[in-house]
C-alpha cells in the first residue's frame, strides 16, 4: 500500500490541512483483505468546520488537551484508494510528527493482514466417483440378461 500525504497551511490564523492518499497494490487488492482501520494519533479538534483558530481559542488555548482521535482506514480492496483530508489543529511549531506515526501504525496493522491472507495458500481440489462394484456387477447382469433376451425374441 501507497500512502501520500500533504500538509499544507496559509500564513496567519488558519489551520493546516492534511490531505492523503491511500492506494493498494494490485495483489493486496486480490488478497480481498477486509479494511482495516486504527484510531490514529491525530486529535480531532473543537469546531473542525471553522479554517481558522484566534489565539487563545479552542485548540489554541493554554488548558485544551485533545478528548477525540481520527480514525484511519485502508481502502476498500474491490476499490483499492481513498483519499480524504483532515483540518489538523493549529501549531505554533508547524510539526505534526503525529501524521507520519499514524499512518505507520496503520501501514503495520494493515501489513500484518497481508502476511496472514498471503499465507492461506490457494489450491485446488478435484474429485471423481464412479459406480461401486457391487452395483456394477448387478447392473451387468442385468443388461446381459436382457440383451440374450433380446436376441431370441
Amino acid at each position: 500500500m501507497k500512502i501520500n500525504w500533504k500538509i499544507k497551511k496559509k500564513r496567519g490564523n488558519f489551520r493546516p490541512i492534511l490531505t492523503y492518499t491511500m492506494t493498494l497494490e494490485s495483489f493486496e487488492k486480490s488478497l480481498a483483505i477486509q479494511a482495516v482501520s486504527v484510531q490514529s494519533q491525530i486529535p480531532e479538534i473543537p469546531r473542525p468546520h471553522e479554517n481558522f483558530c484566534m489565539p487563545g481559542e479552542n485548540e489554541r488555548h493554554p488548558a485544551w488537551t485533545p478528548k477525540r482521535f481520527h480514525c484511519l482506514q485502508v481502502p476498500y480492496f474491490k476499490i483499492g484508494e481513498a483519499s480524504g483530508f483532515i483540518r489538523l489543529p493549529f501549531s505554533e511549531t508547524g510539526e505534526y510528527p503525529e501524521v507520519e506515526a499514524s499512518f505507520r501504525d496503520l501501514r503495520q496493522a494493515y501489513e500484518a493482514q497481508v502476511s496472514i491472507a498471503y499465507g492461506q495458500a490457494p489450491f485446488e481440489t478435484v474429485g471423481d466417483l464412479d459406480l461401486t462394484a457391487e452395483t456394477r456387477a448387478q447392473v451387468a447382469a442385468r443388461v446381459t440378461a436382457d440383451r440374450l433376451l433380446k436376441i431370441f425374441n
